[in-house]
């Protein structure tokens, strides 16, 4: 893995350059990483043909937890035959088109039982951009694991998620969207999000990200398998993504 101490003034540089259809994902010494080309987001579909899960009760049934390791967390039932690892920056644009795109499809199967997901938070882009965006918001996002609703706040946090380069993920504002989550803040909730809480998470969070082999983000591995450059593209088209799993061997 590149280290992510190193040229951090070209790193900022970097970062002022507008992002094209061309980046595949978030870079751990760069804003982004230019690696091919990659298809707009379409109108995501449901792998199971069941509705679009954007109803917040339905994203809130979706259980989640920690794992053993203390870092990864995940979504949908222990029980299921397959499992997808997402690697992510909260602050990151390539991660949210993955999410937008594929998160719906992903969400569906966890739901159905048949796909677990397990999340590892990385935090890279702030020592890349300058800032603490990415701490906060994974914090934040490990406080609403203890309100049962990492689901909902997860999809919230990307659908209003600040451009990269302005450090936007405030605690007032990550408190603002928890408001858009039905049960999420209270006083617990928001004392987390204020004082920094799962700071140390956060920071092991980021150590597990730097041990995954991982060089940038969104980072994919189906059934233990790392999904190529060469599919990359197909991570941010819904009906690309739903081919992609039964490619990696998701029946």
């Amino acid at each position: 893995m590149a280290v992510r101490t190193a040229g951090r003034a070209a790193a900022a540089a970097a970062a002022a350059v507008l992002i094209t259809l061309t980046v595949t994902s978030c870079d751990p010494l760069g804003a982004v990483t230019d690696s091919g080309s990659r298809a707009t987001p379409s109108s995501t579909v449901s792998a199971t043909g069941g509705p679009e899960l954007s109803d917040p009760a339905v994203l809130a049934a979706i259980p989640a937890k920690l794992s053993s390791d203390g870092t990864t967390i995940t979504v949908g039932q222990a029980s299921a035959k397959y499992t997808v690892q997402v690697y992510e920056d909260l602050r990151c644009p390539i991660c949210k088109s993955f999410e937008t795109a594929s998160g719906p499809t992903l969400a569906s199967l966890a739901k159905s039982g048949k796909v677990r997901i397990q999340y590892t938070l990385a935090s890279f882009l702030d020592g890349n951009l300058g800032g603490n965006g990415s701490k906060r918001a994974a914090n934040a996002l490990r406080a609403s694991l203890e309100q049962g609703k990492f689901v909902p706040y997860h999809e919230a946090l990307y659908a209003n998620q600040p451009d990269e380069s302005v450090d936007g993920f405030t605690a007032d504002f990550l408190l603002s969207i928890a408001g858009k989550v039905d049960g999420l803040r209270g006083t617990a909730f928001d004392a987390a999000v204020q004082k920094g809480t799962y700071d140390s998470f956060v920071k092991q969070s980021e150590k597990a990200f730097e041990s995954s082999g991982a060089q940038g983000t969104p980072y994919v591995k189906i059934n233990g398998k790392e999904v190529a450059s060469t599919d990359s593209s197909k991570l941010h088209d819904a009906a690309q993504f739903a081919q992609l799993l039964k490619q990696y061997g998701v029946k």
